[in-house]
């Protein structure tokens, strides 16, 4: 703990990605002479950390974001995990005969996972957020495809049968294992969301949101499917459905304690990757040829996988950019599709009696038919805007050579290379040689391309990320809050007040100030006192003094004590909590629709939460 501790505070001065000092620092101490050779079984890694650390990212990830890169992220962990696995697997069986082509593809298995690591830096330095989503999503589900693919390998090395290597069966496989894990893995994100919208102790619901991976991650194994895409799964439905189901209180307080179970997880992965290193070096060492021809081995897959990802990801960005044509010119084609669509739907509401009378149709029925064009109409329409505002984003963020080469050399591998290799049956041929290629070669890329990241970033220059929302995002973001503030029962409580009918100003100043701190320019500002609700409150009481009379001719004048003789502070507060939540509805459809940047979405409901937990937070608080 206290060396994952000092990691972080050193990693920012010496402008070093802490993991790989970790891996360092685990090196040290692994190759001290007091020290002995250490292991750790795999299946702590594989069962016990990595589905907390994918669940917690794929509860991080947007899933709007998500949603636009699934072709991309569908290919990357996929096609190429089964393209590098081969490709290995070939290479391994050619330059060592005595490694079988099942178990040579079952190191390429091993060696397709890539490292979050590379997440971390990128961010750091600042590229798009579309090539961070890429790279994250890859991270969620290449893992598991690995993983299913090393079980199948494995096996038919078992049985010395390569042709159980068939790639259609094993493509088969996979997706089976997928289509089972997708499968609970929703099931335990519906369920979990809605028994965490029943829990209200922020604590208690941080515990059971620990044992979420777990449920659906061990139910998937035992039925044949992976546990890792469960967990991801499920991750990705709590963050779609979080925001509407479950408090803001408890959101915030399992935010903060889910980073801490995740620093401290990923920390030992790469710490415990590096006290592995002496017992795996020192095995491999007896056999003929030692280190230098593992190192040798190392650095000609290395350059194998690389060469391959790069291709792969030149061939898929072609197919984007095509793929994205072709959307264009379909959203052009239903856009002309709708507006006739609506002309057609103007001149039927202009039917007169004469001609429904010659067509045996009464008005309720045409109107009826009527009605439902409109909800069809309505929904092509929306369907349609979806897609627009798809192509507004790969417009604004493209994926061009640039950003394409920053994807290749982020492709590290890591401790889940490391992790996989330990679960390599001891019945395998050569089995140190395999588990020192699987250390050097995430070692090397750990250090090779986790320092030169940056460097290759200053020089290619990718379309970097802006961090400032448009002045035409913010007001159709302050234009959709509005909306909904308009028909909420503070809204009309307050009109209601003594039957007088308050002035529209009154109101507008008395709701604005729900969502005033929407406006700020940063979108990100440190949560008011406490006693700022308290202040909120006395100002929507002052606000709601307004001029108005029995015939709507005359004034009065309704002070402060009138209006709390009408409504008690707590009363307010529910009202105001109300009108927090259909801000925040209104906020979730726009996300649905794809309306505004994940950016943008993240901070207005991060703003609201804010709101929320000040006041429900005020309400045991004495005045």
């Amino acid at each position: 703990m206290l060396i994952i501790v000092a990691c972080q505070f050193i990693a920012p001065k010496v402008r070093v990605a802490s993991p790989l000092i970790l891996l360092v620092v685990g090196l040290a101490i692994g190759f001290l002479p007091q020290v002995g050779a250490i292991e750790i079984e795999p299946h702590i890694i594989l069962e016990m950390v990595l589905p907390p650390l994918l669940f917690s990212a794929a509860v991080r990830m947007p899933t709007m974001d998500f949603r636009r890169e699934m072709n991309a992220v569908a290919m990357l962990a996929i096609p190429l995990v089964f393209l590098s696995a081969f490709a290995v697997g070939f290479v391994i069986n050619w330059l060592v005969p005595a490694i079988s082509l099942p178990w040579g593809v079952a190191l390429g298995a091993v060696l397709s996972p890539t490292d979050a690591v590379a997440v971390s830096i990128a961010k750091r330095s600042g590229v798009s957020h579309r090539i961070i989503t890429v790279l994250e999503g890859e991270g969620l589900f290449n893992d598991a495809t690995s993983l299913v693919l090393l079980s199948a390998a494995m096996s038919a090395g078992l049985a010395a049968d390569e042709h159980a290597l068939n790639p259609g069966l094993l493509f088969g496989k996979v997706a089976l294992a997928l289509g089972i894990a997708a499968a609970i893995g929703w099931v335990v994100g519906e369920i979990g969301v809605r028994l965490r919208a029943l829990i209200k102790e922020p604590s208690a619901d941080t515990v059971f949101s620990f044992t979420m991976p777990f449920i659906a991650s061990i139910p998937a194994e035992h039925l044949g499917g992976s546990g890792l895409v469960a967990a991801v799964v499920a991750g990705l439905v709590v963050s779609r459905r979080r925001a509407a189901t479950i408090s803001a209180a408890n959101r915030r307080f399992s935010q903060q304690n889910w980073q801490t179970m995740t620093l401290v997880l990923e920390s030992g992965i790469f710490l415990t990757m590096g006290l592995q290193a002496f017992g795996i070096v020192e095995e491999t060492a007896a056999f003929s040829g030692g280190l230098a021809f593992a190192a040798f081995l190392a650095v000609t897959l290395g350059a194998l996988i690389m060469a391959i990802r790069a291709v792969f990801i030149a061939f898929m960005l072609a197919w984007l950019d095509h793929r994205r044509t072709h959307r264009q010119r379909r959203y052009e084609v239903e856009n002309s599709r709708i507006a006739r669509f609506e002309k057609r739907m103007n001149e039927a509401c202009e039917v007169d009696a004469d001609m429904l009378e010659a067509r045996n149709l009464s008005p309720e029925h045409w109107e009826d038919a009527l009605n439902h064009y409109r909800r069809r109409l309505k929904r092509r329409a929306r369907r349609n805007a979806m897609r627009g505002s798809d192509l507004d984003y790969f417009e604004n963020e493209p994926l061009g050579p640039r950003e394409g080469s920053v994807i290749v050399w982020a492709g590290m591998r890591g401790a889940i290379t490391l992790a996989a290799a330990q679960t390599i049956s001891t019945h395998a041929p050569m089995r140190a040689l395999l588990l020192t290629i699987a250390l050097f070669i995430a070692a090397g890329a750990l250090v090779i391309q986790g320092l030169t990241l940056p460097g290759l970033i200053r020089l290619v220059k990718p379309q970097m990320a802006t961090g400032d929302i448009s002045e035409e995002e913010r007001a159709k973001l302050l234009k959709v809050m509005g909306s909904a503030l308009v028909d909420t029962a503070l809204a009309q409580a307050i009109h209601e007040v003594d039957g007088q009918t308050l002035l529209s100003a009154g109101v507008s100043r008395t709701l604005s100030r729900l969502g005033h701190a929407l406006t700020d320019e940063a979108m990100g500002e440190h949560v008011r006192p406490a006693h700022a609700a308290d202040r909120v409150l006395t100002d929507i009481l002052q606000d709601a003094a307004v001029d108005s009379d029995d015939d709507g001719h005359g004034t009065v004048d309704m002070s402060e004590e009138e209006v709390e003789r009408s409504f008690t502070r707590d009363q307010i507060r529910e009202l105001a909590l109300e009108a927090i939540h259909a801000q925040r509805d209104a906020l979730l459809q726009a996300r649905d629709e794809g309306i505004f940047s994940s950016a943008a979405l993240e901070g207005a409901l991060a703003r609201l939460d804010n709101e929320e937990i000040l006041l429900v937070s005020s309400g045991g608080v004495g005045h």
